[in-house]
This record gives C-alpha cells, sequence and structure tokens, in this order.
C-alpha cells in the first residue's frame, strides 16, 4: 500500500554525491523537524524527468523555499554517481539530489514499479509530497505519463 497524507516517512538510508564521493544521509536528518518538498521519479537523465519534471523544482526553488519549504529534494532509484552527474547537468544547485539505488525508500513508500520490460529494473512512480517532520502532510502521485499533478507548479500550490 501506497504511503499517505499523515503517515510518517519510513526510516532508512539514502545517498548523496558529496565532495569526497558517495555519502550517507538518513531520512531523520533530511525530513526531521523540517518542511521538505520531495519529489520522485522514474530516472536521471530521462526524457520526461530531464526536460519537465526536474527543471520546474530549479526554475522555482527560490519561490518554493520563501514559501517556507526548508530543502527541496529529488529521489530516483540510481546511484549518487549519476544523481550526482545529473544534478550538475541542470544547475539544480538548489535541490537535494537523493540516490535511491536499492529503491529501499521506493519499497518503503509502496511506490516502486517494474520497468524490466523497458531494461531499467525497478523503479520509482513519478510523485511529490509535501512532508513537515517526518510526517506526510500532501502527496500527489501520476496516474500516469506525463508531469502534472506531481509538477512544481501543482506542489506550489499546496504551499
Amino acid at each position: 500500500m501506497a504511503i499517505q497524507t499523515g503517515d510518517k516517512i519510513p526510516a532508512c538510508t539514502l545517498k548523496t554525491m558529496g565532495a569526497e564521493g558517495p555519502a550517507d544521509i538518513t531520512t531523520d536528518e533530511i525530513f526531521s523537524g523540517k518542511k521538505v518538498l520531495l519529489f520522485a521519479l522514474p530516472g536521471a537523465f530521462t526524457p520526461g524527468c530531464s526536460m519537465a519534471h526536474l527543471p520546474g523544482y530549479v526554475v522555482n526553488a527560490d519561490k518554493i523555499k520563501a514559501a517556507g519549504v526548508d530543502t527541496i529534494a529529488c529521489l530516483s532509484v540510481n546511484d549518487a554517481f549519476v544523481m550526482g552527474a545529473w544534478g550538475k547537468d541542470q544547475n539544480a544547485d538548489e535541490i537535494l539530489m537523493l540516490a535511491d539505488g536499492n529503491a529501499e525508500f521506493t519499497n518503503g513508500v509502496g511506490l516502486a514499479f517494474d520497468g524490466t520490460g523497458f531494461g531499467m529494473g525497478t523503479r520509482s512512480q513519478r510523485y511529490a509530497m509535501l512532508v513537515e517532520d517526518g510526517t506526510v502532510k500532501a502527496i500527489n502521485v501520476e496516474a500516469g505519463p506525463g508531469v502534472e499533478v506531481s509538477a512544481a507548479e501543482a506542489m506550489m500550490e499546496l504551499l
């Protein structure tokens, strides 16, 4: 069952790309005592993710943070090297790029999908959630292809 409004974020460890290479970051470090807008997508460097989803958050990062969001986080079932390179490629300096390489978080929130038919293995569904102090306050999961309810503009309406 997918995570819902009112649920707590599952405890797990993700990765980010740091100056020394991949670094651990726990969900407690990301969400505890903070207002976080997390969006997740099927894969770094994929067309919809690179042309529509991440760019909307990059362009609107200042407005989102001005509305009281402490952290904007992008999560994908990719490794930290890929997420770090994609963040640089997309000028996503204001976005916390999270690698969920083993899909631990994605499975924990119940939003994985089987992309083996596309040669992609386990991937994350496209969604966005607003989380306050580890509790989901709002979640928008895309019903099909495209970037609509999980887009930055849609999530900004909830702030």
